[in-house]
């Protein structure tokens, strides 16, 4: 585990790659890799980072060898039950181009089980909209990463109410500006601090237990 942790902050796809399969191989659950392993290692890398420890080369190896290892981990996951836990639609809002933060979520709510429709960075509402009139989605999932971006989420929400989809509709959100007591404010179901936070909530909103 702590030599897949090193491959992704030491920016080494192949190996990354290679542990991620050899971990599989031993029979080893891929969740615990990703919640163990893969994650905290992009999240160290990206400290590193803020600390002018890393410089850009750096980052975007780590995240490389992070993709890698997810690619092989993800592939083998159906979640524990073998079965979809439900469908869920993720991107991050209009004007927020950070997608690391999103990428980690759709990882372990993916390895909980999760069929995830990722619609990407810097959506704007009507193709928000569309897609989850097109998706149907169990849960969506709104990202905003900066203090502007975040406050722009109860738009969203009030679109979903105004086009007649939020009945029965699940919405959680999440971000570094997000707390428990924003998501009440918006009208959310829910939040996530981080990935396995995330997946929790997540998991429960479908009536599972986490």
């Amino acid at each position: 585990m702590d030599e897949l942790k090193k491959a992704i902050l030491e920016g080494d796809p192949e190996l990354a790659e290679e542990l991620a399969k050899n971990f599989l191989e031993s029979g080893s659950s891929s969740l615990s890799a990703i919640k163990d392993a893969v994650i905290p290692g992009i999240l160290e890398a990206g400290e590193l980072w803020k600390q002018g420890v890393y410089f850009v080369p750096d980052i975007v190896l780590s995240a490389e060898a992070f993709k890698s290892a997810l690619a092989v981990l993800e592939k083998e996951q159906t979640g524990a039950s073998g079965k979809k836990v439900g469908k869920f639609l993720i991107c991050s809002v209009e004007g927020d181009i950070h997608d690391l933060g999103k990428n980690i979520v759709s990882s372990m709510l993916k390895a909980s089980g999760f069929e995830i429709h990722d619609i990407g960075v810097d959506v704007p509402i009507s193709k928000f909209i569309e897609k989850v009139k097109e998706v149907r989605p169990d849960i969506v999932g709104l990202g905003a990463y900066m203090s502007t971006t975040a406050a722009t989420i109860k738009d969203y929400v009030q679109a979903l109410e105004s086009e007649g989809l939020r009945s029965g509709l699940k919405v959680m959100i999440g971000g570094v500006r997000i707390s428990e007591q924003y998501a009440k404010e918006v009208g959310a179901d829910e939040w996530g601090r981080d990935g396995v936070h995330a997946a929790e909530n997540a998991v429960k909103l479908m009536g599972g237990e986490s």
